[in-house]
């Protein structure tokens, strides 16, 4: 099974960002306890803080993969693009926040690309990604 992790603008500073939402843990660092878990899954990564990039992303690879984890992030609630990226692949799609995002700012609590994707997990901290790899399976 192949899975790529597409994750969108500022989790790049996961670690030090907003750390009492976010938790003190990088990305990278997590990274590498997901592929430890799931060693024999290949597990790819990106992220970009540019939209274009991420649509880009997801059209290269919506074909290709047996899944594809994305944390849109910011641009969830703002990018009909990339929603429109999600609905044109065939390659299965789970949506993943690292918060609760209904516990947070108004504007947070509607996501553009929900309607397309297999499934949504939301507010398991980093464990979130590992369950998204487990549905999946």
């Amino acid at each position: 099974m192949k899975i790529i992790i597409i994750n969108g603008p500022n989790l790049n500073l996961l670690g030090t960002r907003e750390p009492h939402i976010y938790g003190d843990n990088t990305f990278e660092n997590y990274f590498e306890v997901l592929k430890s878990k799931f060693p024999t899954i290949t597990l790819d990564y990106f992220q970009s803080n540019i939209e274009g990039e991420i649509i880009t992303k997801l059209q290269n690879v919506g074909f290709s993969y047996d899944g594809i984890i994305l944390n849109a992030a910011a641009y969830t609630h703002t990018s009909i693009g990339i929603a429109d990226a999600v609905k044109a692949i065939t390659t299965p799609v789970v949506e993943v926040h690292i918060s609760n995002t209904f516990s947070r700012e108004n504007f947070r609590h509607q996501s553009f690309i929900s309607p397309y994707t297999k499934g949504v997990v939301i507010g398991f901290g980093l464990q979130s990604y590992q369950l998204a790899i487990q549905s999946f399976l």
